[in-house]
């Protein structure tokens, strides 16, 4: 299937599950769920039809996997990364000692300040691997990638989620629980 057809797919799915489901007619039920007929005839009707032949190779190659089935394989769900008001219904889980936050360079000053906050979104999102926060801080130019003593903040209770997607999830990272990381070893980020 021609792969710019799916990214296509993929974004206009994006801001239809995360951000405005209003604009093409549908609502989302608890935990972000649709029924996948619903969205295939919502899509039709405003001028883009997507086949489910479509909707599953969207589902299973996406390389972030941001969308999932749930086991009948007849509701869909965007697994993270929502502006709107949803209930994910996730469990709070216990995460790793360390986890990692890629961003783009220009943001360094502002996160040393203040942390990581979600802005628009649920949730901040941190990654278990160094590799994956430096593709998403690519996103956003020069990357760099945070270090979240993950295990300080959980015995000062903060929640932790982890999505269908492997995507960590918190309310925020206060500063002093960030370093700056360089090729995965941690250092101290007034060094830097």
């Amino acid at each position: 299937m021609d792969n710019s057809r799916l990214v296509k797919i993929s974004k206009y799915l994006s801001k239809h599950l995360r951000h405005q489901p209003d604009l093409i007619g549908i609502k989302l039920a608890p935990g972000g769920w649709v029924a996948v007929d619903e969205l295939l005839a919502a899509c039709a009707k405003n001028q883009f039809p997507i086949s489910r032949e479509e909707l599953n190779e969207v589902v299973a190659t996406s390389d972030k996997q941001r969308f999932s089935f749930d086991s009948t394989s007849t509701l869909i769900r965007a697994n993270q990364g929502h502006s709107i008001e949803v209930d994910l219904q996730l469990e709070p889980v216990v995460p790793p000692d360390v986890l990692y936050h890629g961003t783009g360079h220009k943001a360094v000053d502002s996160i040393l300040q203040t942390g990581l906050n979600k802005m628009l979104r649920h949730h901040v999102h941190l990654s278990a691997d160094i590799v994956t926060a430096k593709t998403v801080g690519a996103r956003h130019g020069k990357p760099v990638v945070f270090a979240v003593d993950a295990a300080a903040m959980q015995s000062a209770s903060y929640t932790f989620y982890c999505s269908e997607n492997g995507v960590w999830l918190v309310d925020c990272v206060p500063p002093q629980y960030l370093q700056l990381a360089v090729d995965g070893s941690r250092i101290d980020h007034e060094a830097a």
